[in-house]
């Protein structure tokens, strides 16, 4: 467009300055993620690009139950968990779970903020939603197919490995007195590893229950999931606590030794947990 010379200059100044919004109008704008929580953090890593991050959760760097501490330390982290703190990060989009505190949700929506809230992690299948639903927020569609693709690999693999294998009897103990038996992550990484979940089979328990102390005697335990840095100091504190201490699972070592961050996984990680138990477990198919 030719703009004749004898124009005033705030004329001038007034065309650049509609041009200039003409040209930014189709551009979509930035997005600046802050992830609340360490299952969000991993899903983020995995989709967004470096300069979307904002800031990642207060426990990102805790290798104990991140799988991407490393990863991301690269990355800003949230001090505290409130929404001044998260706010001062500038978000345009903030990862929460159902389970985040809903004064801070209610607190970052005030703000004008976008909040998207993640309320299914207990099956892989809940992952694959979650990937999908985060590569649409950030235009990482083909990164979450393709990373799903992957995983889904990784499982026919594992499967076909642990085929026609008798599934080995577990429990994860607890010492806050509770267990986790169907319709929990803990049940599903048994559904991959070549496990049974004594707890829901024998104990009938659904979600986080109590533990039923004196029934659980008489549960045909084969071997124990435990977290710590060696097998003899995570079995230590079941070893003087009723009714464990009675088990002879516990009074003879049987146990298998697992990252509380793959326990506890609700990311796409979790196929990490799912190889690593089932090596555990079925060491001969991995010969």
């Amino acid at each position: 467009m030719r703009i004749p010379l004898r124009l005033p200059v705030a004329c001038l100044l007034l065309l650049c300055s509609l041009v200039g919004v003409a040209g930014l109008a189709g551009a979509p704008a930035p997005v600046r993620v802050v992830s609340q929580t360490v299952g969000t953090d991993e899903l983020l890593l995995a989709l967004a690009e470096p300069g979307q991050i904002a800031a990642l959760s207060h426990l990102a760097r805790n290798p104990v139950f991140s799988t991407t501490a490393q990863q991301a330390e690269a990355f800003p982290q949230l001090v505290l968990g409130d929404s001044e703190t998260i706010l001062r990060h500038a978000p345009t989009l903030v990862l929460v779970t159902d389970y985040s505190r809903d004064e801070l949700v209610a607190q970052i929506r005030r703000a004008g903020v976008r909040v998207l809230v993640f309320s299914r992690y207990k099956t892989l299948d809940d992952v694959y939603a979650n990937l999908r639903l985060l590569a649409g927020e950030l235009g990482a569609e083909a990164k979450a197919e393709a990373l799903i693709a992957d995983c889904q690999v990784r499982v026919a693999a594992l499967r076909e490995k642990l085929r026609g294998r008798k599934p080995v009897r577990i429990l994860a103990p607890s010492i806050y007195g509770m267990l986790a038996g169907t319709d929990t992550t803990f049940q599903d990484l048994c559904d991959h590893a070549g496990a049974e979940n004594v707890a829901a089979t024998f104990g009938g328990l659904s979600g986080h229950a109590s533990a039923p102390s004196e029934r659980m005697l008489a549960w045909p335990i084969e071997m124990l999931v435990v977290s710590g840095e060696d097998k003899e100091s995570a079995l230590a504190p079941y070893r003087d606590l009723l009714p464990y201490k009675l088990m002879p699972s516990v009074r003879e070592g049987r146990a298998v030794l697992m990252p509380e961050n793959l326990l506890a996984c609700v990311s796409h990680h979790r196929i990490d947990g799912y190889e690593r138990l089932a090596r555990q477990l079925h060491p001969e198919a991995f010969r």
